[in-house]
């Protein structure tokens, strides 16, 4: 048996590092001025000043500020002329953030140290923060094994999407592709099966998807289900199973029938086959990185490039407009 140490570095030797690639990409436009929610740890606080410090973000920190310089002496890192604005409570930081971009004061927002579900609050119950379409989440997913990245929504935010709600995040995830340059993302509407299925609701909703995309509701994209996992990204298996379609097995984007299966399918690519992810929430009046908990400085940071390459595509459409 190969000792797992040692073949470590020789799994990282040979990794495609496609977030390293977005950070290079994100690089060449100027860095986004980022309100970082509630910065109070290690992980947030750290993964905010190194963005800062590759030019990705130019990041506000809002939260305790005794707190904050306590935590950047603690992790070693400094704050130089990083501008922090107090906030007593994650709540009052989460409502500072929002209004900071009501005001056309920062780009985007970044998630530190506090709960989803506050920060998410703050930023719905602000008429001004949202757009024509429902708030999603994109998980960006590094496999290793598949020769491109991955796109998954939503696996974060909407806990069992109805059919307008899943027109949105299809929508909200090719305008993501866009931004990161995929001209026509190949879109994959997943269930347990390529067969409609009237006792599966998912099957029903794909395929009502589909026709969207037919009518140009949903459009930059080639957009096509239902189909099962191994449909969407094996070519192997669509050729087996005799699915011609220009979506089967190289998908870009994998739409989930709800947030409980996403999740799932996002922690199993990340824990079993050695995936790197990045996220962030489209569909609001600015991009939202959402980062975890558990996430790392390197995929805060490509969140933060994420964020940076969405803003910049929100300009460039304000400009052609």
């Amino acid at each position: 048996m190969k000792n797992e140490d040692t073949d470590a570095p020789a799994r990282k030797a040979w990794r495609p590092d496609r977030l390293d690639r977005l950070e290079q990409l994100a690089s060449t436009f100027d860095p986004v001025k980022v309100a970082v929610v509630w910065p109070q740890d290690g992980p947030s606080l750290t993964g905010a000043l190194e963005s800062q410090k590759r030019g990705l973000i130019e990041a506000v920190l809002i939260g305790d500020a005794g707190k904050i310089r306590q935590v950047a002496e603690s992790a070693g890192v400094d704050l130089g002329k990083t501008q922090i604005i107090e906030a007593n409570t994650p709540e009052s930081a989460a409502k500072t953030a929002v209004d900071l971009a009501r005001a056309g004061k920062v780009g985007g927002l970044m998630k530190g140290a506090l709960k989803t579900k506050l920060l998410m609050q703050a930023i719905i119950s602000d008429k001004a923060m949202r757009t024509g379409r429902r708030i999603s989440h994109v998980f960006a997913v590094d496999v290793a094994s598949y020769d491109r990245l991955l796109f998954v929504s939503d696996a974060a935010i909407n806990i069992r999407p109805d059919l307008s709600t899943l027109r949105d995040i299809t929508s909200n995830a090719i305008d993501l592709a866009h931004a990161l340059g995929i001209e026509r993302p190949k879109v994959a509407l997943l269930s347990a099966s390529e067969n409609i299925n009237e006792k599966i609701e998912s099957t029903i909703f794909a395929a009502a998807i589909c026709k969207m995309a037919d009518r140009g509701t949903i459009s930059g994209a080639d957009v096509d289900g239902p189909l099962a996992m191994d449909l969407a990204i094996s070519p192997k298996a669509a050729a087996i199973k005799g699915i011609v379609s220009p979506v089967a097995g190289q998908a870009d984007i994998l739409i989930v029938p709800d947030l409980v299966s996403g999740n799932i399918l996002v922690k199993d690519l990340d824990y079993l086959a050695n995936a790197e992810t990045a996220g962030i929430v489209m569909g609001a009046a600015v991009p939202i990185a959402l980062t975890s908990r558990a996430d790392t400085v390197e995929q805060r940071c490509a969140s933060a490039a994420l964020l940076c390459l969405v803003a910049a595509q929100k300009n460039r459409k304000k400009t052609d407009g």
